[in-house]
């Protein structure tokens, strides 16, 4: 089966490096799906999780609180603001800065940090939505 070069970083470290069979993750604009042989392209990404299905066709998760995608012939790469493995993500804190987004939210009265507590509220709901959706896959198996 065809592969593609994957790379998924963040500002310190390579978090993915390796093939894959597929990729998917949060575009701008929707969920992207990516195969060998994608047309190029550029575009931001959401936050969210990248789904990884590897040369030997295990499933890594990997997320991303937003970045830039680029595929170019038998490369992608992910550049991510944060990039964090979906297994060493902790669902507590998650749920703890969802909880103090929506605080804040009903409690301001500046546009500014009402604009940080939507960010805020997005990126801990994305986290929560990876994490769901990591120990979804793991109960099918």
């Amino acid at each position: 089966m065809a592969t593609i070069k994957v790379d998924v970083v963040n500002t310190e470290e390579s978090i993915f490096s390796g093939y894959a069979r597929f990729i998917s993750l949060p575009g701008e604009l929707g969920e992207l799906g990516i195969l060998p042989g994608h047309t190029p392209l550029i575009t931001r990404i959401r936050p969210g999780s990248v789904h990884i299905e590897d040369e030997n066709g295990h499933e890594q998760f990997v997320f991303v609180s937003g970045g830039i995608l680029e595929v170019q012939p038998g490369t992608v790469t992910v550049l991510a603001d944060t990039a964090i493995r979906c297994a060493e993500l902790d669902e507590v804190k998650a749920e703890h800065a969802r909880k103090c987004a929506e605080e804040t939210l009903r409690n301001t009265n500046s546009n500014i940090e009402y604009a940080t507590a939507q960010a805020e509220l997005a990126y801990a709901t994305a986290k929560l939505a990876a994490i769901a959706q990591l120990r979804c896959r793991r109960q099918r198996r």
